[in-house]
């Protein structure tokens, strides 16, 4: 399994960004998928959920709800997660992951992860 972030960037609040998660080494079709974030001196929190089809289960946490999108891209095996209305709180550390409770910040694999910092 091969999890490869991408998209992260400095941005100042109120801005969007999109991050990419490139997967490779497994049936990323018939896999649900999630994000998760960790603040520096902050666990692990979990961001996002998107079930295998793309368009079944979907869910977000509270502290995103609205302002964030996932998606799935199943023939390019590539997620998504189009941030929109970044907050100074938003800064983190961002991983796809595979695996775990669809609405918890658990998982059997994770990528290396790409650095959003939301900043004036």
């Amino acid at each position: 399994v091969q999890l490869v972030e991408s998209g992260g960037g400095l941005v100042q609040p109120g801005g969007s960004l999109r991050l990419f998660c490139a997967a490779s080494g497994f049936s990323f079709r018939t896999h649900d998928m999630k994000w998760v974030r960790q603040a520096p001196g902050k666990g692990l929190e979990w961001v996002s959920f998107i079930d295998y089809t793309g368009y079944g289960r979907i869910y977000y946490a509270d502290s995103v709800k609205g302002r964030f999108t996932i998606s799935r891209d199943n023939a390019n095996n590539t997620l998504y997660l189009q941030m929109n209305g970044l907050l100074p709180e938003d800064s983190a550390m961002y991983y796809c992951a595979l695996g775990g409770d669809p609405s918890a910040p658990t998982y059997n694999y994770r990528g290396q992860g790409t650095q959003v910092t939301v900043s004036s």
